[in-house]
């Protein structure tokens, strides 16, 4: 079995990674799954949650909005529809995008205006979290 899987997370704008990694948990759509080298082939679907990835003994993540996964035994391909890595994720812009999508859904609306309400609280939420996380790791 080989020591590391090759990780490349693709948007529709372009290649946003393209690394050697020990291992990778995604966010599929039915839980989260964990792939290591070696692993066999399958395909899942991405429900918006973080994707995590580690090199040693260091974890990096990103924020994952909706996509696919194509795992093979030495490469996973994830191809979102929006990708971030946390380093990118400005903390004080999720912050406000939180408290946005809040206010929406506090005042309510039409079924459709809800459900998009609670997806931007839950896709700010998410980048708000990994955001924090990356800044006090980077601090520590």
């Amino acid at each position: 079995m080989p020591g590391t899987i090759l990780l490349e997370v693709v948007t529709p704008e372009k290649l946003l990674l393209s690394q050697q990694v020990d291992e990778v948990i995604a966010p599929g759509s039915e839980g989260e799954f964990g792939v290591l080298p070696g692993h066999c082939h399958f395909l899942s679907t991405l429900r918006i949650g973080e994707l995590r990835y580690r090199i040693g003994d260091q974890t990096n993540s990103m924020a994952v909005l909706w996509g696919f996964a194509e795992v093979t035994p030495t490469k996973v391909t994830v191809m979102a529809e929006i990708a971030e890595k946390a380093e990118d994720i400005d903390v004080e812009r999720a912050t406000a995008k939180v408290a946005e999508a809040e206010r929406r859904l506090q005042a309510g609306g039409l079924p459709s205006e809800v459900k998009e309400a609670q997806i931007s609280l839950e896709k700010a939420r998410l980048r708000k979290k990994i955001a924090e996380r990356a800044r006090k790791t980077s601090h520590a």
